[in-house]
């Protein structure tokens, strides 16, 4: 099947690569002249593992192909996917200028029938503005449909190629049936392709994530409140977790939930509760509760260390999960300006985000090669994200760094007994036994 995909960042690149990989001619396109040249070069802007590959690949096999011309993508597609950004406006509502910025130029270059998916995250009724862009700018028959995105970031190819489910929103049997031709390869293995009404998959994406940004949030309070009673998270998650009804997933507690997606769309789907008279209180509250749990790190530190000023911190980790590079919404920046407001210093390690961290924070901090190198002569250490290569670290090196041996673990990756034997005053989030 021939495929547009507009836009470049981490949705449309992944799907542009993913589709190719199935035998699709797929060509990606980007105003942004810089990107394209370097994707060219098979030179990638994020780090998602497996995803480099398949882009060289599909690239070397002619089947996927990087333009700057929107409208020669668009021309002959027989699918279109909009995969542009949706930033938050001040208010936290989407903004929608570039998806219906994109969806003019489809209508414009169109010369055959074409399906039109939203596949960016956007609000309930973006499917009406895209409709209406078209009706007054195309001169083929085109469709409209909305296909959200679950992937997560550090497992999206693997998510794409073996998908939980798939949601599609269509309102004619040509997209419909267009869509299911193209998914087919994807849901072999009897995972749901579920079509739906538009306005019904538009509000599913916000819906889960929302829900999983819940479920952490919930979490994150669960464990301030077993530190002031005497209770232990991790047994209190185990406890609850093995409730079918429950689940296991999204149910440790950290320093809050940052990136891309569950920050920007909650906030989104508040602003539309408003804007429809149905207000959403618990995600005012949860967006209340992962506000509050950045600064927790802050908080434990000065805890242990005592004041920060003129004292070195060193933090493992900056992307706000692993597996990606991803440092948008990260907890470690709030960590950051904290320190830095306080007349502390950082040094700090993380295996993939160190470039990005570079770009936002220039020389306000001292960025190490490794992560015993951050910890030369640092007064404290926080841990903030749970790369595997900071899961088991030679602890009397570790300590000998160290100037004084103050460990915070924002991810609960260390035993607090252990920690005790090793000689560090160590503190987690929502376990007993502080060391």
């Amino acid at each position: 099947m021939k495929v547009a995909v507009i836009g470049t960042g981490y949705v449309g690149l992944v799907l542009g690569a993913c589709l190719a990989d199935t035998g699709n001619d797929v060509t990606c396109a980007d105003v942004d002249a810089g990107k394209i040249e370097r994707l060219r070069r098979n030179e990638l802007p994020i780090y998602e593992p497996g995803l480099d590959t398949i882009v060289e690949r599909n690239q070397s096999r002619e089947r996927l192909v990087f333009t700057t011309d929107v409208a020669a993508a668009a021309r002959d597609a027989q699918v279109v996917f909009i995969a542009v950004g949706t930033p938050p406006d001040e208010d936290g509502s989407a903004d929608l200028r570039y998806v219906l910025a994109a969806a003019e130029t489809i209508a414009k270059a169109a010369s055959r029938e074409v399906v039109v998916v939203t596949k960016s995250t956007v609000p309930v009724g973006t499917a009406h503005k895209v409709r209406a862009v078209l009706q007054a700018h195309a001169t083929v028959p085109f469709h409209v449909a909305s296909n959200p995105e679950f992937l997560k970031e550090g497992a999206a190819v693997e998510d794409f190629m073996r998908p939980d489910r798939v949601v599609v929103g269509v309102d004619s049997e040509h997209a419909r049936a267009v869509m299911e031709e193209l998914y087919a390869p994807y849901v072999r293995t009897g995972k749901p392709l579920i079509f739906m009404d538009i306005a019904s998959a538009e509000m599913t994406k916000y819906a889960a994530n929302a829900m999983l940004a819940t479920r952490i949030s919930f979490m994150n309070e669960i464990a301030a409140l077993c530190e002031r009673t005497g209770a232990d998270v991790d047994l209190v998650r185990r406890g609850i977790g093995s409730d079918p009804r429950i689940g296991a997933s999204f149910l440790f507690p950290g320093p809050g939930y940052g990136g891309s997606c569950f920050p920007k769309d909650v906030q989104a789907l508040v602003r539309t509760g408003h804007e429809h008279g149905a207000p959403l209180g618990i995600l005012d509250a949860v967006e209340e509760a992962n506000e509050r749990q950045k600064r927790c790190a802050f908080a434990k530190l000065e805890a242990l260390a005592g004041p920060i000023a003129g004292r070195r911190v060193a933090i493992w980790g900056l992307a706000f999960k692993p597996q990606t590079d991803d440092m948008r919404e990260a907890p470690a920046l709030t960590l950051i300006e904290q320190v830095l407001a306080a007349g502390g210093s950082v040094a700090a390690h993380d295996p993939e985000a160190m470039h990005e961290a570079r770009r936002r924070l220039g020389d306000r901090i001292t960025f190490a090669d490794s992560a015993y190198a951050a910890c030369e002569g640092a007064d404290a250490l926080v841990l903030m994200t749970e790369w595997n290569e900071y899961r088991s670290p030679d602890w009397p090196r570790v300590a000998a760094a160290l100037r004084t041996p103050v460990l915070v673990d924002m991810r609960n990756l260390y035993d607090p007994v252990r920690m005790r034997v090793h000689g560090f005053r160590y503190d987690s989030v929502g376990r007993p036994a502080r060391a």
